[in-house]
């Protein structure tokens, strides 16, 4: 639901990797945002009418991305979409970071695009800081990606995990993914992301601004 930028984008990527999609928008010269080649169902009416819905196939649907540029309309369809279609799979954009909290507590998963971005753009502000990728619902733990002291390099994984406790999901290498063995060696320009709890991350995040010998 929505043919904005990201949902655009969406409904093209989903189009080119073969899945069976369609977009509803309110505004069908919304539609315009999409390749000339989108084989998708375009549905022009508003994404939480259940005629709207049915017409986009809703019925036989995988999963409902709710993507348009108000937190009401999204939430709205999100719970039609989930409660009314049983649709398993669906996630709410919401601008609103207190909202999303509540959300995410009822069980319908978000993406809180003003807080996620202000985290990003802080770390690349205030360098030394911890990008928070994604947080359990419960608040308790996550995924990050914490700057690194230099002084790190050549430590395998395994040590880094055993000295502060916690678990290296991935690391981003180049344009490549790592999935890392114990005996890994993190290497210059990596950029790990470490599954954390809440708890741990300013005891982590003091950790890693300091050569290992230092941590404490």
């Amino acid at each position: 639901m929505g043919c904005g930028r990201v949902g655009a984008s969406m409904a093209s990527q989903l189009d080119r990797m073969g899945h069976s999609v369609a977009i509803i928008d309110r505004n069908s010269d919304a539609f315009r945002r999409l390749p000339a080649d989108f084989n998708g169902r375009k549905v022009k009416g508003i994404g939480f009418d259940r005629d709207a819905l049915e017409q986009a196939g809703i019925d036989e649907a995988y999963a409902f991305a709710a993507v348009s540029n108000g937190d009401n309309s999204n939430i709205i369809a999100a719970r039609v979409a989930r409660e009314l279609f049983g649709v398993e799979h669906v996630v709410a954009r919401i601008y609103d970071p207190t909202r999303a909290d509540v959300y995410e507590r009822l069980g319908i998963p978000t993406v809180a695009t003003v807080r996620q971005t202000a985290e990003h753009m802080m770390r690349h502000v205030l360098p030394g800081g911890t990008a928070r990728e994604f947080m359990d619902p419960s608040g308790a733990a996550g995924l990050v990606q914490p700057d690194i002291s230099p002084a790190w390099v050549g430590t395998t994984v395994g040590s880094l995990e055993e000295r502060l406790e916690v678990r290296v999901a991935w690391i981003s290498r180049g344009s490549g993914v790592v999935i890392p063995q114990a005996g890994t060696i993190i290497q210059e320009h990596d950029r790990l992301h470490l599954a954390a709890t809440t708890q741990q991350l300013p005891a982590m995040q003091r950790a890693l601004s300091r050569p290992p010998a230092q941590e404490v």
